[in-house]
């Protein structure tokens, strides 16, 4: 009421979604999956180009089911702020990539010098991506194994990390049923401005605002 006008609202992965799905790396894939990794872990689906929702508007929300295939000390209770224990969330959001390493080296470092460590053959930093990449296969293998896209698109800031995208998808036909695997994952197209993009495609190209 205080804009004079309709106003609509979709959750920042799926608008990731429609934009990659309309003219970035998954242009006219008719399933798209995007996964948001970042501060927190968010997902979104588009169909024909066009974010889906669902039902009960939860629509691609991977990020708060459990991590598939979970040993050792991944049993140990990780809390997450949504009331549940062992979400993928509390295992693949960037703070809990950076949270990984310092439990192990006792330094706290940021998510883009973990990798850069890594990539330099540092062989604490690259373990601690090796995890990282099977945690996210796996997440990403029950994605496969639920709704198959055509393509998954990568967003936020642990996107940047070139190198899962040599990893993860050599990883996947482990974790995806028949044993093998040919979806490709790719970086938004649009980067971080993706989402921005995705949310004006709420509205018509016409401008109409039926």
């Amino acid at each position: 009421m205080l804009l004079h006008r309709p106003v609509r609202c979709a959750n920042d992965a799926n608008c990731l979604a429609a934009s990659e799905a309309h003219d970035g790396v998954a242009a006219g894939a008719p399933v798209v999956f995007a996964a948001v990794l970042g501060t927190g872990c968010g997902g979104g689906l588009a169909l024909g180009g066009k974010v889906h929702e669902g039902r009960n508007t939860v629509a691609g929300e991977w990020g708060h089911n459990a991590l598939p295939l979970r040993s050792g000390t991944e049993l140990d209770q990780q809390h997450c702020f949504c009331g549940r224990s062992g979400c993928i969330e509390t295992f693949l959001a960037g703070p809990a990539f950076e949270a990984d390493y310092c439990s192990r080296t006792g330094h706290p470092m940021p998510a883009a010098a973990i990798a850069e460590l890594a990539a330099r053959g540092d062989p604490t930093a690259a373990e601690t991506l090796h995890t990282y990449e099977d945690r996210l296969a796996r997440a990403l293998g029950l994605v496969i194994n639920l709704i198959d896209p055509d393509v998954i698109v990568l967003g936020g800031g642990i996107s940047n990390i070139r190198h899962l995208y040599e990893a993860v998808p050599a990883l996947l036909a482990r974790y995806t049923f028949g044993g093998e695997c040919r979806t490709p994952i790719r970086p938004a197209a649009h980067g971080d401005s993706s989402g921005v993009r995705g949310a004006a495609r709420l509205w018509p190209v016409s401008g109409s605002t039926g």
